[in-house]
């Protein structure tokens, strides 16, 4: 999304405005959780809205700014200021080893030591999260199968991996949840929603902060602003998740095969929420830059090669990753046939209007220039449409800057795994296929919103129409509420 489009300020206040209508939605469902796995997930997407509602504030508050900038005529079209192409980043087979004692893991003495952890991962205004996963002193390992995809990195992207820890000690606080404490989160004006949606999220972030003094704090929109637990007011509801470590990823650790990288601990072992983390965790980072998946430019040109310079040959030309494929005719593409040839094409490519005049053209003529391991690789390109020729080189030179950027990520196409589908955290099952219990739902939803709908229709109901001792009027049942609010959330997503 381009910053200085006049349409990315009212798009970034609706992704806004989703999340404070799931920030509401999660505060109501922890609100009304009575089981323990219930209110580790409830907390988790809480975590997760806060984090996301100040990154996309951030977000929106750079795009004023960028506008502002614009209409102030300070934006150069100078060829420096030109930005590079976005590209998908995938992290998958994300690993923490444990350090247990002997006593514990061998001898399995002592204190049984018991956790809920996840990982948060956020890369720009782009926030994931993982699995939940219960981890004792029987796992020597902290395994997340999930395949975390960001779909709008650019080459100078942070990609920042936060675990957060919840201890399974405590059991979440019994007797009546008033719904009074969620009173007014629903049915006020967006910029009223909006404030104290941030107000919630900040004020987590600060309770996280004073606990953790030595946690570099990066700018807006880190996570670690965001919290690591949940709002002040519904965080008293339920579990909270505590910051136990975190790492930042950038170009230099992309690679196709599996990497160990160091984390920063912020978590002592007096803490009930600490682990015996061995400080490291692997994981496997690629990316797919869209200059290396998407066609730059096509159409049709008359190319010759400096080794026969008399003979032309029309070919329809893709622009596309390491090469200008050339192809007989356009159908050629279409059906995935083989190029006639291939003109390499990479970082190092000279690309310029030809010097050189040809009798036979009635338009200008593009020189292309690649460093081969033994001599160079030149062409000499002609569009068919006199026209197009600055077109062509526009699109040649930003292609190039593309390649420049993204560096050893253009070398060759990385393969991206396919995300499984998510899975709620292993949980009770008394009852039949969690699907076949939601059998008038039009069409089978992943896990995760599976779960929570369920939560909603076993419990809702109940917590919510039920009134409390002396209360003398009948709550409005939400479930239904509830219940769309997390179909549509997750069906846009």
């Amino acid at each position: 999304m381009d910053i200085c489009d006049g349409n990315a300020d009212g798009e970034v206040q609706r992704q806004i405005d989703r999340e404070v209508r799931m920030q509401e939605g999660a505060s109501k469902l922890l609100a009304a959780c009575s089981q323990r796995e219930q209110a580790l997930e409830a907390s988790k997407s809480l975590l997760t809205c806060n984090a996301r509602i100040l990154a996309l504030l951030s977000q929106l508050q750079r795009v004023k700014e960028a506008q502002v900038l614009q209409r102030m005529g300070h934006r150069s079209s100078d060829v420096n200021d030109r930005l590079p192409c976005t590209g998908k980043l995938a992290v998958s087979g994300l690993r923490i080893p444990l350090m247990w004692k002997d006593s514990e893991y061998f001898k399995n003495k002592g204190e049984l030591h018991q956790c809920a952890v996840f990982c948060l991962l956020q890369c720009g205004k782009e926030i994931r999260d993982t699995n939940l996963v219960m981890v004792d002193r029987m796992l020597t390992d902290v395994c997340f199968e999930d395949t975390i995809l960001f779909k709008e990195a650019d080459p100078r992207f942070q990609l920042r991996v936060e675990l957060y820890s919840s201890p399974l000690a405590e059991e979440p606080s019994s007797g009546p949840r008033r719904l009074s404490l969620l009173g007014g989160s629903l049915g006020g004006p967006s910029g009223r929603r909006i404030r104290a949606a941030f107000d919630a999220a900040t004020a987590c972030g600060s309770a996280s902060a004073d606990g953790d003094e030595s946690h570099p704090r990066s700018p807006p929109p880190s996570t670690s602003s965001s919290s690591s637990s949940s709002s002040s007011s519904s965080s008293t509801l339920g579990p909270r998740y505590h910051l136990l470590a975190h790492t930042t990823l950038t170009m230099n650790h992309v690679q196709e095969s599996f990497k160990t990288h160091d984390l920063s601990l912020t978590a002592t072992e007096d803490s009930p929420f600490w682990l015996p983390l061995y400080g490291n965790m692997c994981c496997r980072l690629v990316a797919q830059p869209v200059c290396m998946t998407r066609p730059v430019v096509t159409g049709r040109l008359r190319v010759k090669s400096t080794a026969d310079a008399e003979r032309w040959e029309d070919i329809y030309g893709v622009l596309k990753g390491t090469g200008l494929l050339c192809y007989r005719r356009e159908t050629d593409m279409q059906t995935d046939e083989l190029p006639l040839f291939v003109i390499p094409v990479n970082k190092n490519t000279i690309v310029r209007v030809s010097k050189e005049e040809d009798e036979s053209l009635q338009a200008q003529t593009l020189f292309l220039s690649t460093k081969g391991h033994c001599e160079d690789v030149a062409y000499t390109v002609a569009p068919h449409i006199p026209e197009d020729t600055q077109r062509w080189l526009v699109l040649c030179q930003q292609h190039l800057h593309d390649l420049s950027c993204w560096q050893r990520c253009c070398d060759d196409l990385m393969t991206i795994p396919e995300p499984p589908p998510r899975r709620p955290a292993p949980a009770r099952r008394q009852q039949g296929s969690l699907y076949h219990e939601m059998g008038n739902e039009p069409e089978p939803l992943n896990h995760r919103v599976a779960t929570l709908l369920l939560w909603c229709r076993r419990h809702a109901i109940t917590w919510f129409i039920t009134p409390s001792a002396g209360e003398g009027h009948v709550v409005q049942d939400l479930s239904a509420e509830i219940t769309e609010l997390l179909v549509s959330y997750y069906q846009e997503r």
